[in-house]
């Protein structure tokens, strides 16, 4: 073992050795949840009967960063699932704004689902059963993908105050997933009381938006003051072609519409070495015939085919023809020149009309209050590990989460695989080290006593016998 893996091993070691304790709480966090033994005292697993799939609470995979932490994990593939949890009182983000932040493991690669969480509105809908899909959210967040979807939404349900109604608001040119098999993944999305939008991804904003803005969001969060009146139509006789043919135009005589793009080369003459009779493949001449050929059997022997070398540049084999060059005469079809249009009238546009449902909210990151959490997947592939969930409404809370939690795991992680890798390193070659040295011992035994002697750097036996 050199010293160069010793060093490593022991540096890999004494991170190793740090003793790591699953998280149990984060100081002035509205909510958390590091799912430890009694989880289940505080989550309800929907009885819907829509959601089938079941929940495991298992370990993270190996290596562990941290060493007997568990997460709740998804149970079966080709169902939905269900879980949930109920605030004791709502979180209302006016003024505050708010984060929700949690760790993520595939077990299992992803192919199509989900793994993202449902920050449920606080309503009469939340019930003691469990999530239903009457359970309202007020922030869908986490990633998703299947097919040509690879994403990590950011979705608000935001209330229009004219009409009473939610719609979604999804967040446009989301950010694409961490979702490598055993890789864990932290997922903070943070909704400031300026009304920006930031998300993140292992401690990186991946994501900026604003709520006010009229391009960030699909639809807009708030709606456009006028709209296209539905009820206007174009005018039959509107002219909206801005260039017309030149109808004083006409074809010149001499155009020739006819003429071929290209022609044969008039000046090109075929080559001296140029073989008009020889194949351009013959019988491969270094392919002999079997040994065990049996032509009366077998047939007649036939070589595979190659290129026929007589026929290399600059000669070549077959009929002759002249390279094709660019026609100088070719014009292709003729058209007329345009001109400006004297009868057009412009681009035609419905008229305008006032949004009946138009609204300004100016503190968009006031949503609706929040009384719970809720896991709502529909995945084909089980294995997603999810812990370690905070609601706060400072993000310097979810970033002292995360430095307790998160990045003393992937410090422990990496430092347990840079030991394993300098570990096997090591032993791989120490045995190398004892191969060699059994051949050099089993050479040594089959050297006769002169070669044994050279080998040692002795003189030869008859040597020393002429000199006594």
């Amino acid at each position: 073992m050199t010293s160069r893996y010793l060093l490593a091993c022991a540096c890999a070691s004494a991170l190793a050795a740090e003793t790591l304790e699953p998280l149990g709480s984060v100081a002035d966090a509205f909510f958390f949840e590091g799912f430890d033994a009694d989880w289940s005292s505080r989550w309800i697993v929907s009885k819907d009967s829509e959601f089938t799939g079941t929940w495991k609470h298992e370990l993270y995979s190996d290596p562990e960063g941290i060493v007997g932490d568990k997460g709740i994990v998804v149970g079966d593939e080709a169902r939905k699932h269900a879980l949930s949890t109920v605030f004791s009182e709502p979180l209302d983000p006016k003024g505050t704004g708010f984060v929700v932040q949690y760790e993520l493991q595939m077990k299992k690669a992803l192919q199509c689902g989900g793994a993202y969480l449902k920050v449920l509105s606080a309503s009469d809908e939340l019930s003691a059963d469990g999530f239903t899909n009457a359970s309202p959210y007020t922030v869908m967040f986490g990633p998703d993908k299947c097919g040509s979807t690879n994403k990590v939404h950011f979705i608000v349900r935001h209330k229009s105050p004219v009409t009473g109604e939610f719609e979604e608001k999804h967040i446009k040119s989301p950010p694409v997933p961490k979702l490598n098999v055993n890789e864990t993944h932290l997922y903070t999305a943070i909704i400031g009381s300026d009304n920006t939008v930031r998300l993140l991804i292992d401690n990186k904003e991946v994501k900026k938006a604003d709520l006010l803005s009229d391009s960030d969001f699909d639809p807009p969060v708030n709606p456009p003051k006028e709209l296209d009146d539905p009820e206007d139509s174009k005018p039959e006789d509107w002219v909206d072609d801005a260039k017309i043919d030149d109808p004083a135009a006409s074809k010149p005589e001499d155009w020739d519409e006819d003429a071929p793009r290209k022609i044969s080369d008039p000046d090109a003459t075929k080559p001296a070495e140029w073989l008009d009779d020889a194949p351009l493949e013959v019988p491969d001449p270094n392919v002999a015939v079997p040994d065990d050929w049996d032509e009366e059997e077998d047939g007649e022997f036939e070589a595979p085919l190659v290129k026929n070398p007589a026929c290399k540049p600059p000669a070549g084999c077959g009929e002759w023809s002249a390279p094709q060059i660019a026609n100088p005469l070719y014009k292709g079809k003729w058209l007329a020149p345009k001109i400006d249009n004297p009868a057009y009238v412009g681009v035609w546009a419905p008229r305008k009309m006032a949004n009946p449902n138009f609204f300004h909210d100016e503190q968009p990151h006031a949503m609706t209050p929040i009384g719970g959490i809720g896991i709502e997947l529909w995945t084909m592939q089980s294995g997603a590990l999810f812990d370690n969930i905070l609601i706060a409404t400072d993000p310097a809370v979810a970033a002292a989460a995360a430095e307790a939690s998160f990045v003393k795991r992937e410090a422990a992680v990496t430092a347990k695989k840079a030991e394993a890798a300098a570990a096997k390193k090591a032993e791989e070659e120490a045995k190398k080290a004892e191969e060699e040295a059994k051949k050099a011992e089993e050479a040594e035994e089959e050297a006769t006593p002169e070669e044994a002697e050279a080998a040692e750097g002795a003189e030869p036996a008859e040597e020393k016998k002429d000199e006594l």
